[in-house]
């Protein structure tokens, strides 16, 4: 059997995604959305639906959702097209020291090249965030808050609808990553108060390469690529028709399937992770588990090499994660278990667990049979481990 439980890393496209987009490769509707002819203009309309797909799942005004290349042009876009666009109230950003890649490398650069001044919030054992350490750290040059809706390596939900308030009482622009929270969570900008979300495609059953990032009118943003006139001026390149058209596809599924994926995905994760851990000792759940995300479980089996578990649940036909994909090949452990407290050797030796819509109980009792084997072997050749 063969059983993939990387759903945070990518998931797999949806059939009814594919059967929406899929006549948009072919020759009869492949026109340019810019171009005035008829192929052009049936284009145009394709886009302009999607976009109302993707603006009605977020609760927003299609005009302000502008698709991008996925989530880490997303955040690349909100982070330095506001930094850019409000230099001169400041240069200070607010973000945590748990948040994705595309965050922290934006973060980091801004910082090396720009003079960026940026303040890493930490987090308690849990995970946990409180919006009073972002108000504790605005200052008069504060022009933006970054901080993610659910983290991609434990599935911890931040309070991000109390740090836009805190922003917004303060006039600070916030911006939230929430490429793990779409499909998960019920995403309402109007009822966050964020000014920028971010999202991501491949992470809620529609194809690699496309995203959208949702800025509220008024928002002070420069652009991150410039050239043509597409997407209301905001980002030049002729759109990726076909991607677009999937992550409508994907919104409007998502909107029809959320309550009854959440309720499916819950329970499965819960008898994956309450089966690992009393049926293998020395292991524990990293993060809340209760204010987290449906589908995620961080699990840390202590004596193990993380890469050594994983290798032998791959051989075993079971495709698992240590934590972002986006990280993967670092030899430095988690930089989110870190920030929780976990130790380094702690660190190496956690696995993420992210099911998906695709996930059965067949799966999940397979990866119960086969794991405590596999775990008491390598712990028999660790010399860490008690004997």
């Amino acid at each position: 059997m063969k059983v993939y439980m990387d759903y945070n890393a990518t998931t797999p496209v949806d059939p009814r995604v594919a059967e929406r987009a899929i006549p948009y490769l072919k020759k009869d509707s492949f026109g340019n959305p810019s171009s005035f002819h008829t192929y052009g203009q049936e284009a145009r309309a394709a886009v302009t639906a999607a976009r109302e797909e993707v603006a009605r799942t977020l609760n927003a005004p299609a005009h302000s959702v502008l698709f991008t290349s996925g989530g880490s042009e997303g955040d690349n876009h909100a982070i330095k097209g506001v930094f850019f666009a409000r230099r001169e109230k400041g240069n200070h950003i607010i973000t945590t020291q748990v948040e994705h890649p595309a965050v922290l490398g934006t973060c980091e650069w801004l910082e090396k090249v720009e003079g960026a001044r940026v303040t890493y919030l930490p987090v308690d054992r849990q995970g946990h965030l409180d919006p009073q350490q972002v108000a504790g750290a605005i200052t008069d040059k504060t022009t933006l808050v970054t901080v993610m809706m659910a983290n991609n390596e434990t599935g911890v939900i931040f309070p991000i609808k109390e740090i836009a308030a805190v922003c917004r009482a303060k006039g600070v622009i916030c911006h939230t990553d929430a490429v793990q929270a779409m499909g998960k969570l019920p995403l309402d900008v109007e009822a966050l108060g964020v000014d920028l979300l971010s999202i991501a495609g491949h992470k809620m059953y529609a194809p690699k390469g496309v995203g959208a990032l949702y800025f509220r009118p008024g928002t002070p943003l420069n652009n991150l690529l410039h050239g043509g006139h597409q997407e209301g001026g905001l980002r030049a390149g002729t759109e990726n028709i076909v991607g677009i058209i999937a992550m409508g596809e994907a919104c409007r599924i998502i909107r029809e399937d959320l309550e009854q994926d959440r309720q499916r995905l819950t329970a499965l994760r819960d008898r994956l992770e309450n089966g690992i851990l009393s049926g293998i000792p020395h292991t524990f759940v990293n993060g809340d588990r209760e204010n987290r995300v449906c589908n995620t479980s961080n699990i840390t089996f202590e004596f193990i090499e993380g890469e050594a578990l994983l290798l032998a649940l791959d051989m075993a036909g079971v495709a698992l994660s240590s934590g972002s994909a986006c990280a993967s090949g670092s030899e430095e452990p988690s930089h989110v278990l870190q920030a929780m407290g976990l130790k380094p050797e702690q660190a190496r030796a956690s696995l993420r667990f992210s099911i998906g819509r695709f996930t059965n109980a067949e799966e999940v009792d397979y990866v119960l049979e086969k794991l405590p084997a596999i775990v008491t072997r390598l712990r028999a050749l660790s010399p860490i481990a008690p004997h």
